[in-house]
């Protein structure tokens, strides 16, 4: 939608509202409002608990981390009258130990930056960070951005609330190219985060922190935390924006009505699942009132086995996979990029091998084909691998890291020297990459994975999500077969099936 002349000042308004405080007749509203719909869907008798934004992340962050004591810090644009919050949480109790206003926002100011590169704010920030690293490095004493926000203490400070922030920054856009107002924003985001966690540690003497809220979502910003002499490790919860919230409330409830006070995740596949009658109607191959065993013996005989592996026998038609990780090694390997589609879906903004579009890691032309003609990315924005978290050591810069606290892509790593080629496809121009570690949460994942590594000698593959650039992720099984008659990517495993698309010109 082209700008129109009420933006400003909806934008305006926005921020300035957004910046108040709750208050008794604001939640007193808000109590019969949510009560009133909840009814509506058959929740009559239920029990409503309100939980602040930044009590919920915190919830999420301290009890799913698995410390026992912990730093807490949450950060995002604005929430409740706050962009963040800190705590410590120690013997299954959270104490907030300082409120950070809303109307001087690190997730406000990076939003700001998005906005004014001509990107989408609270979706294209990852944009951001990654053109940053194309930047000629600019010294802290000449980057106007470090005198329009920062930390002091225990605050983040500023001589501008939101609205005065953004012409600021706009008045020093045009003196640079884009991808140094990039790194200058990134380096004022890096600097921020270091000196308030590094204050807050040294004030609580605390050595782990757990983390939540949209701004933990910048992977550049995490590793420089890591990074801290005093910190000895790091937690971010993995659904650290605002869609996290509804788990943070609930184990925030959960704490306060029945003393829980730890929930390690040992997977994100919590979403939709489906049996696999509707995926095997999905395809099309049988009709709609088959049963689920019959439709499946319906479909086993037309499957025919080469020498290379299960053949399909009709364009579109589904065949049968005794081994679906096997087939999908050997195409991957065949240079092949394929769908992914098992089991229930992930939460959270990663795909996690569940809905992912997969294809091998050392390949530039396969990352540059899928980035610009089927994903339709910028070519700068990099892709993340999936690995065996057993081989991440031999591929990655990982000492002094506890691997298990940042399995699901919340955090960037620097790949050693030696592996740079076998990662090609999968690393920032920096040399970093943002893995997912797979252990045994997804037997069928890691099978994959145990095949790539017998012809890779390690288990990695590049794992993108399964969408088009700024469309969700594909969910449903119907879903992923018209995703790819759309895009016309040639094969899609889902479950156990293979359906291989010869009705369109592959890209």
């Amino acid at each position: 939608m082209a700008p129109r002349r009420a933006d400003p000042f909806k934008k305006a308004f926005k921020y300035r509202f957004t910046e108040l405080a709750p208050n008794p007749l604001s939640r007193t509203l808000s109590r019969i409002h949510l009560e009133r719909e909840l009814k509506a869907l058959g929740f009559a008798n239920c029990r409503l608990e309100l939980v602040d934004h930044h009590a919920a992340h915190a919830s999420a962050a301290a009890l799913c981390s698995g410390f026992p004591e912990a730093l807490v810090l949450t950060l995002d644009g604005v929430g409740d009258g706050l962009c963040g919050s800190i705590w410590t949480w120690k013997a299954g109790e959270l104490t907030r130990l300082a409120a950070l206003p809303a109307g001087r926002s690190l997730g406000i100011f990076f939003e700001h930056v998005t906005n004014l590169m001509n990107m989408r704010e609270l979706e294209d920030e990852g944009k951001v960070m990654a053109l940053a690293n194309f930047a000629y490095p600019i010294p802290d004493a000449e980057n106007p951005m470090l005198e329009i926000i920062g930390v002091k203490g225990l605050d983040i400070v500023s001589p501008y609330n939101a609205t005065e922030m953004f012409r600021a920054l706009k008045a020093i856009l045009w003196r640079y190219p884009s991808e140094q107002f990039a790194f200058m924003a990134q380096r004022v985001l890096e600097k921020s985060a270091v000196a308030l966690v590094r204050e807050a540690l040294e004030r609580t003497g605390m050595t782990r922190l757990a983390a939540a809220g949209g701004v933990f979502s910048n992977i550049k910003m995490n590793m420089r935390l890591v990074e801290l002499p005093g910190l000895e490790r790091l937690f971010v919860f993995p659904h650290m924006g605002d869609g996290g919230l509804a788990i943070g409330a609930a184990l925030a409830a959960n704490r306060t009505l029945h003393g829980a006070t730890a929930c390690r995740l040992p997977h994100l596949y919590l979403g939709p699942g489906y049996a696999a009658g509707e995926v095997i109607l999905s395809l099309g191959a049988v009709p709609v009132s088959s049963g689920k065993a019959d439709a499946t013996a319906s479909l086993q005989p037309e499957t025919k086995e080469g020498e290379g592996g299960t053949e399909k026998t009709g364009a579109m038609s589904p065949c049968f996979l005794k081994d679906p990780a096997a087939e999908a090694a050997r195409l991957i390997l065949a240079g092949e990029i394929i769908l992914w589609f098992q089991g229930r879906m992930e939460i959270g903004p990663r795909s996690l091998g569940h809905r992912s579009i997969l294809a091998r890691p050392d390949n530039r032309a396969i990352k540059d084909r899928l980035n610009l003609l089927l994903k339709k990315r910028v070519w700068y924005q990099p892709f993340c691998p999936s690995m065996l978290i057993e081989d991440a050591p031999a591929l990655l810069e990982t000492e002094g890291q506890e691997l298990r606290d940042n399995r699901f892509m919340t955090m960037g790593f620097q790949v050693r020297p030696e592996r740079l080629a076998l990662m090609e496809g999968v690393i920032n121009v920096d040399g970093t990459c943002r893995p997912n570690f797979v252990g045994d949460e997804e037997p069928r994942y890691r099978a994959l994975l145990l095949h790539l590594k017998e012809a890779l000698g390690f288990g990695v593959m590049l794992n993108t999500s399964f969408n088009l650039h700024g469309e969700p992720m594909v969910c449903s099984p119907d879903e992923a077969v018209e995703m790819q008659r759309r895009t016309g990517i040639r094969y899609l495993i889902m479950e156990d099936w293979l359906i291989e698309n010869t009705s369109t010109e592959i890209p």
